[in-house]
């Protein structure tokens, strides 16, 4: 039975390890060509950081006035560091939500694999092991990608400032952010394939199943820790600020309290955002296609949350960085009597403009897991997109049920990004700042600061992300409306 049966369930689950050798099929699946992108860019944004840290670092060491100090080289490699963190985070999140929707969609063939002998610890070992190959795959084309786009980087910036002496591209550390994309990316497949664990061999006569309301909610061990993430990560946020009072290493304590209470906020996405998400949905209308663009929310909370969370670190990263240099010039600005010199703010709104490039990459790494995960749920949603075709519905309200969808997605994500990334990065730039001395006698500290709000990158946030809407609804709509209704129906 297994000799006939093997095959045809293996195909698309896990690589063969027979005589013939390994089979990479699998890597045409929807998903992993984005994962790959996505372990790439991190890749790549990792290397091009290491390259220029390195470069600015033997920059300022040649510096007649500054060179002996050092400091500001020692900055520049802390930010760079943080900054690869943040970048490693957001693709780990992205993969493990896409391996997450793709073993959902693959419940029948695991569980039929389960039927005829297979263990779920295996399985799962195997859909990790894809995870390795692809952040292995994404790791080498970034590695490459990065150091071509940093000798590019270099070149042009050696024109302008002149040659810098004692910097070379080959620096050893460009392999930590390698590394870290294949470690990161085999966790993430780990994490988002424990779905495999609760798989049973009579799923095998189900489809594509994703877990309901019901199911979502009674889970207490997830959101017991998603809690004790959320208190510990503000605990050590609050303290941040208060370090930032006597020195500016409040921000790494900060900086971990801020990764710390978003895990928590993405764990417990699953029961905060499918409510929200049917609450903005009801602002679009009462029409069959607005109510089940609003329902579907709520009835598989896992898909919806999953899709918004990684839109909502886009826009909090963004937002975060933007407040916070805008909080510093503030801030710095103040310290200075009321106006800062012209050269300075220019180096200021300079180092800003580069700065937000920079976490732009992140944001687009986001925004890539949300392209993904709406292509893949749309692909596994046939058979139910077939019965709405079915019992009635218009190809043209199937796209506008797609499109709505995407769209509460992404003004609730939105939303809740820019009030996460004021707070983020009021923190960040409070414990960064807040024992900077004051004028006129500088023997008092800035203290606390209220938050400045940049007006311009808020609304290209919002701009960007209603693009974003439209970008990543294109394909989704294409495929939702492509199959015939009776075809979509006979899907296995």
């Amino acid at each position: 039975m297994s000799a006939v049966a093997t095959p045809g369930i293996v195909s698309g689950i896990v690589p063969e390890t027979a005589a013939t050798g390994p089979r990479l099929g699998w890597l045409r699946d929807r998903g992993m060509g984005a994962s790959i992108l996505v372990a790439a860019l991190s890749s790549a944004f990792g290397v091009v950081l290491v390259e220029a840290t390195a470069y600015i670092g033997a920059m300022l060491k040649s510096d007649p006035y500054i060179g002996d100090s050092g400091t500001l080289a020692v900055v520049v490699a802390i930010l760079s560091v943080l900054l690869i963190g943040v970048a490693l985070y957001v693709a780990a999140i992205v993969t493990a939500n896409t391996f997450s929707t793709i073993v959902a969609g693959r419940t029948r063939r695991i569980a039929l694999m389960r039927l005829i002998g297979a263990t779920a610890r295996s399985q799962r070992t195997e859909v990790a092991g894809h995870g390795f190959i692809v952040g292995t795959l994404g790791a080498a084309i970034g590695l490459v990608a990065g150091l071509l786009v940093a000798t590019s980087g270099i070149q042009i910036a050696g024109q302008f400032l002149g040659e810098v002496a004692d910097f070379t591209l080959v620096q050893p550390a460009i392999l930590i952010p390698a590394v870290g994309v294949v470690l990161t990316t085999w966790a993430a497949a780990w994490v988002g394939s424990r779905r495999v664990l609760s798989v049973t061999p009579l799923q095998a006569l189900g489809g594509s199943v994703e877990r309901s309301h019901e199911d979502a909610a009674a889970r207490p061990a997830r959101h017991v820790g998603a809690l004790i993430l959320l208190i510990l990560g503000a605990a050590l946020l609050a303290f941040g600020v208060l370090v930032g009072l006597v020195t500016p290493l409040g921000v790494i304590i900060a900086f971990f309290g801020g990764l710390l209470s978003f895990t928590g906020i993405s764990l417990a996405a699953v029961l905060v955002m499918p409510p929200l998400l049917r609450l903005v949905g009801r602002l679009f209308g009462r029409s069959a296609t607005a109510r089940l663009a609003a329902e579907n929310a709520l009835r598989y909370p896992e898909r919806s949350s999953r899709m918004a969370i990684g839109v909502v670190m886009g826009v909090t990263l963004v937002t975060m960085f933007a407040v916070a240099l805008e909080s510093v010039k503030v801030l710095l600005t103040k310290a200075a009597g009321g106006e800062l010199d012209s050269e300075f703010a220019t180096i200021m709104d300079s180092f800003a403009a580069v700065m937000m490039m920079l976490v732009g990459i992140s944001a687009v790494i986001a925004a890539v897991g949300l392209v993904n995960l709406l292509t893949i749920g749309v692909v596994q949603r046939r058979r139910e997109l077939g019965l709405l075709r079915a019992i009635g519905l218009s190809n043209g309200q199937v796209r506008r049920m797609i499109l709505l969808e995407a769209l509460h997605i992404t003004v609730t994500a939105t939303v809740t990004g820019l009030l996460l990334g004021v707070v983020y990065g009021w923190i960040a730039a409070q414990s960064l700042l807040g024992s900077v001395r004051m004028p006129p006698f500088f023997e008092e500290t800035a203290g606390l600061v209220a938050p400045a709000v940049p007006w311009i990158p808020v609304v290209v946030i919002v701009l960007a992300t209603a693009v974003l809407t439209l970008v990543a609804a294109a394909a989704p709509t294409r495929l939702a409306t492509k199959v015939a209704p009776v075809e979509a129906l006979a899907v296995d």
